[in-house]
């Protein structure tokens, strides 16, 4: 039997973490293209946490 993971929005933020920073440009341009081609018109959260992993 495999183990369910929660999904990310039901997670509590991880202790120690800090302010949320907003993503740059090029990061929510990068999250807009990767929606685009998955076939969603607006980025997810899975593509925003995707993006703020990408260099700035």
């Amino acid at each position: 039997m495999t183990a369910t993971r929660k999904p990310p929005w039901k997670k509590p933020k991880p202790p120690g973490a800090g302010a949320s920073t907003p993503l740059t440009e090029r990061q929510r341009d990068a999250a807009r293209k990767r929606a685009e081609e998955a076939g969603r018109r607006y980025p997810n959260l899975v593509d925003n946490m995707w993006a703020a992993r990408q260099p700035k």
